[in-house]
C-alpha cells in the first residue's frame, strides 16, 4: 500500500502532466491523493518543498534517460544524440520540464549538477578525441544553456520556436563552436591526438605502439590529388 507522501507525488505529478506547476493548487493536490491538507505540510513543508521533490524525481528520469544515449566511435555525434534526446524529453513533459529548469524560491534540485557531470563526461571524450576547442567545463556550461534555452521557447512560444529545425540549428551552431567544423579539422584533430600519444611515451604514462603512431601519421597527410586522365 502506498504511503500519504507517495500518493501526494504522484498526484502532483499527474497534474502537472496537463497544467503548470503554478496553476496547481494545493487542494486539487489534496483531493486528488486523498490526504487532507496538512499532510502536505507534514511531509515537505510547504507547497514549495512538494515541488522540489517533484522536480527531484523529474531529474531522476531525465538523467536515467540520458544514461541510455548510447555511445558511438563520434563523441560529437553523441554529443547532437544527447541535445536530441534532452529536447525529446521536454516537449514529451513540458509542465515538468518548466517545473525543472524553473525552480522558484531558495530550494533548487541539486540533481542538476549531475545532469551538469553527465554533460562533462561527453564534452571531456571530444577533448581526448582532439575535438574540443575550449575548456570542457566552458562548453559543458555553453551546450546545457543553449539546450535549456531551446527547450524553453519551444514550450513557451511554440508557434514560432517549437520547429525541429530550429533545434537542430541551435544545437550544430554551438556545438560546432565548441568542437570546430569536423570537415575542416579531422586533420588538426589527429594532430592533438598523436601529441597526447607522444606525450604519453616520452613520459611513459601511455606509450603509443609503432602501428599506432604510424596510422596517426599517415592521418596527418594531406590526401594525395588524383591525377588527371
Amino acid at each position: 500500500m502506498s504511503t500519504a507522501r507517495e500518493r501526494i507525488l504522484e498526484a502532483t505529478e499527474e497534474l502537472l502532466a496537463t497544467k503548470d506547476a503554478l496553476a496547481i493548487s494545493t487542494r486539487a493536490i489534496c483531493d486528488r491523493a486523498k490526504v487532507g491538507m496538512p499532510e502536505i505540510y507534514r511531509q515537505f513543508g510547504d507547497k514549495q518543498g512538494l515541488l522540489t521533490a517533484v522536480a527531484d524525481i523529474g531529474f531522476e528520469r531525465f538523467l536515467a534517460a540520458k544514461r541510455r544515449n548510447p555511445l558511438t566511435g563520434d563523441p560529437v555525434a553523441d554529443l547532437r544524440t544527447a541535445w536530441d534526446s534532452h529536447v525529446a524529453f521536454a516537449l514529451r513533459n513540458p509542465y515538468l520540464y518548466r517545473l525543472m529548469f524553473t525552480p522558484t524560491g531558495d530550494a533548487k534540485p541539486q540533481a542538476i549538477k549531475e545532469a551538469q557531470a553527465i554533460l562533462l563526461a561527453a564534452v571531456e571524450r571530444c577533448r581526448d578525441a582532439g575535438r574540443l576547442r575550449m575548456t570542457p567545463e566552458l562548453a559543458g556550461q555553453s551546450i546545457l544553456s543553449a539546450n535549456v534555452g531551446v527547450c524553453m521557447m519551444a514550450l513557451s512560444f511554440p508557434e514560432l520556436f517549437a520547429g525541429d529545425d530550429i533545434s537542430r540549428a541551435v544545437r550544430d551552431a554551438v556545438i560546432g563552436k565548441a568542437t570546430g567544423d569536423e570537415r575542416e579539422d579531422t586533420r588538426i584533430g589527429t594532430a592533438t591526438v598523436l601529441a597526447q600519444a607522444l606525450v604519453g611515451t616520452l613520459t611513459g604514462a601511455a606509450p603509443v605502439s609503432d602501428a599506432a603512431l604510424d596510422h596517426l601519421t599517415r592521418s596527418l597527410r594531406p590526401p594525395t590529388a588524383t591525377p588527371e586522365a
